[in-house]
């Protein structure tokens, strides 16, 4: 070695010291972050053996052991009458739902895709709007819209219409009334769905198609359909389990044939009448039946892109015919999804409302019997208390499962990911049956203090949501930024402190409200788990108002509008901060 070699040797070994040092500390980093990811892991995995998979296990265990292998719940079910014809409604009500709402959202997605037409944005915000309200909440008012001497009967009479009035809500058309209901609210799922798929398709696909001649419908049928067919069937897989086990919904209408209000009724006695375990089970194997089918079918073909999300050139821009025609589908679609609306809140306003189409009078006293009604304030008070702890929880441990699953700090993070999708794809009356079976005589018994359980279930059933939300951030979210702050000395901890979360804090806010509105109107977790007049949440003390005589169904609407607001005001702002990403939320 000579002594320029020597000289630039010695004059480097600092920097090598350094990089030596560096290269240690980037390692143990390294195995810092795995030990990071790892965590998460395991606490998202005992948080959901404990809350999702150990209280679901427990009911299948009781369904087919009894002092040993056993088929005998099963075999009464299916020899007694009412349970089939239940178990046959709610496969027919899902079903007939999926069916309408794919109907009614297709064309609306297909038409805002493929066409630009003046007040596109508004008209497509307002087709979200029946979001705000559940099913459950509409049906208070169209109780007094439908009845036999109701607003619609008295205003086709008025008419000549009719000569005496239709029995809307009887036992013969109750089917046809919770249906109604549940696609004028569950729609907004499916096009948001609908809308995700055909924006990610990529153009020159159906442009190529253009260019050798092949007819418009040729290309929805061969092309079109075939690479929006997953987001379909991701909306349709939602639709369908939304329909099939809504409680609230069949319980206001009357339609109690159902699965889930079979459930609901045998919560107080399941110890001396198994068949309930039988009966989830059943939902189970349905709910899972659904969702292998149609992965199944979807996966049977692939249908891949060389790109997607790119900026459609063949969009067309719609004429004074097509315009016409657009406003009258959309504004005719949105004037009947808001009619449940507009019938709670007229009930709510209403005063002096008998023989007559609308109220003689109106007035505000509703809403003042909601701030002196001890119910309605128990309701508000324990909801707002609830769905805020659950959006902590939601917001803290989806962030992290977010983090680790898209800069990938554990080995297969596609594990992590399908397991906090579960709780999407569960029916809320099974987790909930499931908590009252498993947690009863415990600690967390639902009958003594309700509220641990009920801020778990909540914060289970909206994490996807905020998972999702927080993806989808932290998807656009450059990497480098966070490998520059660890290699200028950050911590780790810092580095999400400081840049990660400031740059994803709109999503987190946009899956946070989404979380906290819906907990805010939850259903079947509300009125299973709630017992005591003292925990009722808002809609638990909205279905006791509306049992009340007297003005208890007016207070219930009035109560209704205010939850129908807040949930107004979460949803636009989770739509406005999220835009098309929304459709992403509501996928299994």
């Amino acid at each position: 070695m000579n002594h320029a070699e020597s000289t630039l040797l010695s004059g480097s070994r600092p920097f090598l010291f350094g990089l030596k040092i560096w290269q240690s500390r980037f390692k143990f980093d390294q195995i810092r972050q795995n030990w990071f990811g790892s965590g998460i892991l395991l606490v998202t995995s005992v948080f959901l053996a404990f809350f999702l998979i150990y209280p679901v296990g427990v009911i299948i265990i009781k369904a087919f052991f009894n002092d040993g292998l056993t088929f005998q719940y099963f075999e009464l079910l299916g020899g007694n009458r009412l349970y089939s014809q239940a178990i046959l409604n709610s496969l027919l009500l899902g079903l007939v739902t999926t069916l309408m709402t794919t109907l009614l959202s297709l064309p609306l997605a297909l038409v805002n895709d493929r066409w630009v037409y003046p007040g596109k944005s508004i008209l497509s915000g307002l087709l979200l709007v029946p979001m705000v309200m559940p099913p459950f909440v509409g049906a208070i008012g169209l109780q007094r819209f439908f009845a036999r001497r109701g607003t619609i009967n008295l205003w086709l009479m008025d008419l000549g219409l009719i000569d005496r009035p239709i029995d809307w809500l009887g036992s013969e058309n109750m089917f046809w009334g919770v249906v109604l209901l549940e696609v004028l609210h569950l729609y907004p799922i499916m096009y948001l769905n609908l809308s995700a798929a055909l924006a990610n398709i990529d153009p020159s696909m159906d442009e190529a198609a253009v260019t050798v001649g092949v007819p418009r419908w040729k290309r929805y049928r061969d092309i079109i359909w075939p690479l929006a067919s997953p987001g379909y069937f991701a909306g349709a897989s939602i639709v369908f389990v939304w329909a099939f086990t809504d409680l609230g919904t069949p319980l206001l209408v009357g339609f109690h044939e159902t699965i889930p209000v079979k459930i609901f009724n045998m919560i107080s006695d399941v110890n001396d009448n198994p068949i309930g375990y039988a009966l989830v089970v059943i939902v189970i194997l349905l709910t899972v039946c659904f969702f292998l089918a149609s992965k199944f079918f979807v996966g049977r073909k692939e249908y891949q892109m060389m790109a997607k999300g790119h900026v459609a050139t063949n969009v067309d821009r719609a004429n004074s015919g097509a315009v016409i025609f657009i406003y009258f589908l959309i504004l005719g679609t949105v004037i009947l999804a808001l009619l449940p609306h507009f019938s709670v809140l007229v009930t709510s306003l209403g005063e002096r409302w008998f023989m007559t189409p609308l109220p003689e009078n109106w007035t505000l006293n509703h809403y003042s019997d909601v701030l002196v009604n001890e119910l309605s304030l128990i309701g508000i008070k324990n909801s707002l208390f609830l769905s805020g702890a659950a959006t902590i929880l939601d917001v803290v441990l989806g962030f992290m499962i977010a983090y680790v699953i898209v800069r990938r700090k554990i080995p297969f993070p596609e594990f992590l990911d399908a397991l906090v999708m579960i709780p999407l794809a569960l029916p809320g009356i099974i987790l909930a049956f499931g908590y009252v079976v498993t947690y009863t005589d415990t600690v967390l018994d639902p009958m003594d203090n309700p509220v641990p359980l009920l801020i778990i279930a909540y914060g289970v059933r909206r994490l996807p949501f905020m998972v999702r939300s927080a993806i989808a951030g932290l998807e656009q979210t450059s990497f480098h930024l966070e490998e520059a702050s660890q290699m200028m000395g950050a911590s780790q901890w810092r580095t999400l402190r400081q840049i990660v979360i400031p740059l994803v804090t709109a999503n987190l806010v946009a899956g946070g409200l989404l979380c906290f509105s819906y907990a805010m109107l939850d259903v079947s977790d509300s009125l299973i788990l709630a017992m005591k007049d003292q925990f009722y949440p808002l809609t638990k003390s909205i279905y006791a108002l509306f049992l009340e005589h007297g003005k208890g169904d007016l207070i219930a609407s009035a109560l209704g509008v205010i939850g129908m607001m807040i949930l107004t005001v979460c949803i636009l702002t989770s739509s406005t901060l999220l835009g098309k990403k929304m459709g992403e939320l509501f996928r299994s």
